[in-house]
């Protein structure tokens, strides 16, 4: 059985979730090394007269923690590419009832993740913007970029961190159009067991009738050759 539009769509968006968590890691990271491992999220920025100087940086584990979660999640789209392109090439069923539920339920609990960890960029790059531009050196993140940092030497740590605000946001769609997708199958997927259950029973109850059926030929062939 060829894959079908549907199975197609899934396998893209895995494809696709799994970039935007690569994308947002390594864009954060990037934006760190810039500023010596330190996370500017939520950081402020005063202006010296000749450079802007960081005044204060967040805790290193606020942005361990958005790689993080981009990379677990980048790795668990990943493996389910994997499982799906596979279930496709063996031209068996991806899903069964009970592994749908579990899909859905962890599902659910990564878009809790993607929701705070989209929402951390944000927020901290708003909040970094807003202290640059109270400095009045600059007019908007992005033009500082071109000035003078004191001892840093960044180039590109807005567009960095911009890269991984929009990465975070487009990954947690991905999931929610993942989430519906096996919601819908959740929901048309009639209870398994029964039908497979009676096959089997029934297959065996006539191979049983077709056994007892030669046992009683055996019998009345013994009782003509008495």
């Amino acid at each position: 059985m060829a894959a079908s539009v549907l199975q197609l769509l899934e396998l893209g968006l895995h494809g696709a979730a799994f970039l935007c968590g690569i994308v947002c890691a390594s864009a954060l990271t990037v934006a760190q090394g810039e500023f010596g491992g330190r996370c500017l999220l939520y950081g402020s920025v005063g202006w010296n007269g000749s450079a802007l100087v960081p005044k204060a940086f967040s805790p290193g584990s606020l942005c361990h923690f958005v790689s993080g979660v981009s990379v677990v999640v980048a790795l668990g789209s990943f493996s389910a590419l994997l499982y799906g392109l596979t279930a496709c090439c063996t031209h068996r069923a991806p899903w069964d009832r009970v592994w749908l539920s579990v899909a859905l339920g962890v599902t659910i609990i990564i878009l809790f993740f993607l929701l705070v960890s989209a929402c951390v960029v944000r927020v901290g790059l708003d909040t970094l913007c807003a202290s640059l531009v109270q400095t009045q050196s600059v007019r908007s993140c992005q033009e500082a970029e071109k000035k003078p940092w004191g001892s840093y030497r960044p180039r590109r740590f807005y567009r960095n961190l911009y890269s991984a605000q929009g990465a975070a946001w487009v990954n947690f769609f991905l999931w929610c159009l993942l989430s519906v997708r096996l919601l819908l199958l959740r929901c048309s997927e009639p209870p398994g067991g029964g039908g497979e259950t009676e096959a089997i029973l029934g297959g065996a109850a006539r191979r049983g009738g077709g056994g007892g059926g030669g046992g009683r030929g055996m019998r009345r062939w013994g009782g003509r050759h008495r």
